[in-house]
């Protein structure tokens, strides 16, 4: 196959060089989370290190196989895979296995699969299929009506899994649309919506919306003249008044106990450290205890003493602070946003369409994935079951990741041959 001519001259190394540096970080870090003095071989298989261990070598299998394809089949193939991915999101609902209270997983075995982690990247190939084509446009409402239909529809097969985390990484696509010509209006708009959520949960609704109304009074008096102009506040006010009468809607029936309690915690309305607040707080005493320099590898005493719960999973980054400190969170911090400026940077050299957007994609997942986890572990964000991208322990997110970036590290790599 052409694209498969001095593929070992085209490939970015220096991606490829990132990834396996937060693989390996990530699996010394889930030895050190989950250490245990009477199984001290990093190969034990009956640890999660050991397993973790297994996932890497897969996952490199998996890097072969992505190399070795032709580039052109993942654009070819794009819908198909999607419509694969939202099957077996269907599918889990259905025959899924039940773990902590969700119902996302697949049981072969012993073995368990999350398909919400693979349909991560099936949605990057359709969006990146759909606007990558020459006919789409986003100043089009039909194709911005389309776009926004492909990653809304396997953010709503997620949600009653239930898995509100998974469904808010499907967010991060605006960042790619916004790329690709979108307005920052909607933007504006998305954080908007997000401040009168958080809003409404502090503030009593009618004062809420009083404030509201009053400044698009305002807004009409400067704007009189042009009556588009008012039709647009007074649509906007609408929409916003509309949002925040539905919020009480949204919270108490779409979320559950335990993620509507983690927001009140994380706002202050609140005060939970021994129930629902445990695994954030114990999270930043963890954190806070490393200091400057940490107190040593595998000398964490809250990891050691399974202090901090999912330690090796969602909360993996309060590991890195306890024993490394606030130099080598800030190193770990580092490499990823060098990644993700890497993979902007490959992304702009792209001369097709679809792998510009894909690159754009798989830099907003990775980041979404990395900013949350991060706020998770310090405070800043409620608790959602993000994992950190490469470093969190679980085959299924490892392969989706890594499946993520390696079928861009290929695109880029033919991209000489790409009309």
């Amino acid at each position: 196959m052409r694209n498969n001519q001095g593929i070992l001259q085209r490939i970015d190394w220096f991606l490829v060089l990132l990834y396996f540096a937060l693989v390996l970080l990530g699996w010394a870090n889930i030895y050190a989370a989950v250490y245990n003095e009477e199984f001290t071989s990093m190969f034990d298989v009956s640890q999660e290190y050991g397993r973790q261990m297994l996932w890497i070598l897969t996952s490199v299998a998996l890097i072969l196989l992505i190399m070795i394809l032709d580039s052109s089949l993942f654009q070819t193939l794009a819908y198909p895979i999607y419509i694969i991915s939202i099957l077996s999101l269907i599918g889990v609902l259905i025959f899924g296995k039940e773990v902590a209270g969700a119902r996302s997983w697949y049981a072969i075995g012993s073995f368990s699969l999350q398909p919400s982690e693979f349909a991560k990247f099936a949605t990057a190939l359709a969006v990146a299929k759909f606007l990558g084509s020459k006919d789409t446009t986003l100043a089009n409402w039909k194709d911005r009506l389309m776009v926004m239909l492909i990653i809304i529809v396997p953010a709503l097969i997620i949600i009653p899994q239930p898995d509100p985390g998974s469904a808010l990484v499907y967010s991060s696509f605006l960042l790619v649309f916004y790329r690709e010509g979108l307005s920052g209006n909607y933007l504006s708009l998305g954080f908007t919506l997000v401040l009168l959520f958080i809003l409404s949960l502090l503030i009593d609704k009618l004062y809420l919306i009083g404030i509201l109304v009053g400044i698009g009074a305002i807004t009409l008096w400067f704007v009189r003249h042009s009556r588009l102009s008012m039709v647009k506040v007074v649509g906007i006010v609408l929409l916003c008044v509309g949002f925040i009468q539905s919020v009480d809607y949204a919270f108490n029936t779409l979320l559950e106990d335990r993620h509507r309690n983690r927001i009140n915690i994380l706002l202050g309305k609140a005060h939970d450290p021994k129930g629902i607040g445990y695994n954030t707080n114990q999270s930043m005493i963890a954190i806070g205890s490393g200091g400057v320099s940490g107190k040593g590898y595998l000398q964490g005493t809250q990891t050691k003493f399974n202090f901090v719960p999912e330690q090796s999973t969602d909360f993996i980054f309060c590991t890195v602070g306890e024993e490394w400190g606030f130099i080598g969170s800030s190193g770990v911090i580092i490499l990823f946003v060098i990644l993700f400026f890497r993979i902007i940077v490959v992304a702009e050299r792209q001369k097709s369409n679809f792998s510009r957007i894909y690159g754009y994609a798989v830099a907003s997942i990775l980041f979404f994935h990395f900013a949350i986890n991060i706020a998770m572990t310090i405070g800043l964000a409620p608790v959602v079951g993000i994992p950190l991208p490469f470093f969190s322990y679980g085959g299924s997110s490892l392969w989706g990741f890594t499946v993520l970036l390696f079928i861009f590290i290929k695109l880029d790599s033919a991209r000489m041959d790409q009309l």
